[in-house]
């Protein structure tokens, strides 16, 4: 695939950042399910211990949030490269003082901290093109302690243009539901337009393929997926 990019990314991003949180919910539907199935493979993987996590477009600082609230003894690093974005999350964290540490890198390129007990995303890595992803799982699973997780929140692609065409319009019945501005719909399918997405069942053997013991979905409504895997 076409390597995306960047700069686009990060100005479509950065663009969208005032009201961007109000949108999450109007445009993931299930949103509840999506992100607390995330949550409760997190709580499988690591306990209710201290442990180190990393999450890979950290954007806003939503997913940090929920792992900060549920989880008192974690200490999270969140990694974006776009800058007004991290600024948005540092206001929204700043309650967790030294738990939370925010760091400006394009996690595609940048070397993962390690040692890490988890790697977490949200709705990022589809971002990347197909040999970025790859390249990726294999720098997360080095980063990961043995027995460590990487969970993903993230989309799938229809295994064929048929279920990818069907993806879309159940997207777009679910998201005029919320009674979303035609505005914001606009923008959001515009940033759509930057996605490189893989079919679940590629994504499952590039994880297996760059040597996680075990990797599996979570859940999935359409195109939203949550995979997780350890190490």
């Amino acid at each position: 695939m076409i390597e995306p990019d960047r700069d686009a990314l990060r100005s479509a991003f950065e663009s969208a950042v005032p009201g961007y949180d109000a949108l999450r919910r109007q445009l993931i539907p299930h949103f509840d399910a999506f992100y607390g199935t995330a949550l409760d493979l997190l709580e499988e993987a690591v306990g209710a211990g201290d442990f180190r996590c990393v999450d890979l477009g950290v954007g806003t600082g939503l997913l940090s949030e929920m792992i900060l609230k549920r989880f008192p003894g974690v200490q999270v690093e969140g990694v974006d490269f776009a800058p007004k974005m991290l600024d948005a999350a540092r206001e929204r964290l700043a309650i967790y003082g030294a738990r939370l540490r925010l760091s400006a890198a394009d996690y595609a390129t940048a070397p993962l901290p390690a040692p890490l007990d988890a790697v977490v995303s949200a709705l990022s890595i589809h971002h990347l093109d197909h040999q970025a992803k790859r390249r990726l799982f294999r720098a997360i699973l080095d980063a990961l302690r043995p027995g460590g997780v990487f969970i993903n929140a993230d989309q799938s692609l229809g295994a064929t243009h048929e279920i990818e065409d069907a993806y879309q319009r159940r997207w777009e019945m679910d998201v005029r539901r919320s009674e979303i501005s035609e505005e914001d719909f606009a923008a959001a399918k515009k940033r759509a337009a930057l996605d490189q997405s893989a079919t679940f069942a590629d994504q499952i053997a590039w994880l297996k393929e760059a040597g996680f013991r075990y990797a599996d979905i979570g859940w999935k409504r359409h195109r939203f997926t949550v995979f997780y895997a350890r190490r």
